[in-house]
């Protein structure tokens, strides 16, 4: 028969066990957390470069946001209100407010326009680079886009490698890096680099671009390893949410880079439900941030 004493020392040992399972349990899921964040952006939540785009991406319930850099058409350069001293007062205030954070800047204008042809380039870069100063963010979206796509027009390959190395250097000196999205498959993104070959350019990895070309995403990720991906579109195309979608597996995804030691933003570009309105995009995409952190964190 156990006495008063022992009971007590054996209550005392159990409780100490259960809080250090809770602490091991606490930390582990405040490491998830750092790990990977979930970010959307501000174009998709149809607010791009607008005050309203903090807090509805904190009522999506998402960590970050990436805002881009504004409209391009003619331009020399991007139409952007981040070099407007009140703007970006009263943004950096409701960053904070709303404890959301910038994870990168987007230069979404080279979607449709060319950056192996755009002969300002370098004063946008140059724009884009300063407005991740201002808003004390490291990483840039750029996509070579459909008039960059170098499956269907090989002949750039020269033009963009020469501009991407200028953009390199051009980034590395303000610490910054360039994720680029191509139209290659992972074997192909990782020549490019090489070829570039400049540390300061990565891959700004999509899912959706694999999956709609048939190829094995798990595969993909691992060919290109985690040193060459500098940040993630966590989407696949509007059709259906991720949780309902068939095609990708998020858990696995998630092995997989677990397994290549990853870390750093998942960002939330699309996968809306076609049977709900664009423009709901709490509905839309607070539901994929739920399921990318349920997973995730």
């Amino acid at each position: 028969m156990m006495d008063r004493r022992g009971f007590i020392i054996k209550s005392a040992l159990f409780g100490g066990a259960l809080w250090a399972a809770k602490g091991n349990l606490f930390a582990a899921e405040a490491f998830q957390k750092s790990r990977y964040k979930v970010a959307v952006i501000d174009l998709m939540i149809l607010k791009r470069q607008k005050l309203g785009a903090v807090k509805l991406t904190h009522e999506i319930g998402a960590d970050g946001l990436e805002v881009d850099m504004g409209g391009l058409g003619d331009r020399d350069t991007f139409d952007n209100q981040f070099f407007d001293k009140e703007f970006l007062k009263n943004y950096k205030s409701q960053l904070k407010e709303y404890g959301v954070q910038v994870c990168s800047v987007a230069m979404t204008g080279f979607y449709a326009q060319s950056f192996a042809k755009r002969p300002t380039y370098k004063l946008m870069l140059a724009d884009t680079l300063k407005t991740c100063k201002l808003l004390d963010v490291d990483h840039v979206f750029l996509p070579l886009g459909v008039q960059g796509d170098l499956v269907k027009n090989p002949e750039l390959r020269p033009a963009l490698v020469k501009r991407l190395r200028i953009a390199g250097k051009m980034a590395k000196k303000k610490g910054i890096t360039i994720g680029i999205e191509t139209a290659l498959d992972a074997k192909g993104d990782r020549e490019l680099l090489k070829e570039i070959g400049s540390d300061a350019i990565k891959i700004y990895f999509n899912f959706s671009n694999p999956l709609k070309e048939g190829r094995d995403l798990i595969q993909e990720i691992e060919i290109l390893g985690a040193e060459n991906i500098s940040m993630i579109h966590c989407t696949d195309e509007d059709g259906v949410w991720l949780e309902n979608n068939t095609r990708l597996d998020m858990v696995a995804v998630k092995k997989k880079l677990d397994e290549l030691n990853w870390s750093g933003w998942l960002v939330i570009e699309r996968s809306r439900d076609a049977s709900i309105s664009p423009r709901n995009v709490k509905e839309n995409f607070g539901a994929n941030t739920r399921y990318v952190k349920s997973i995730f964190q």
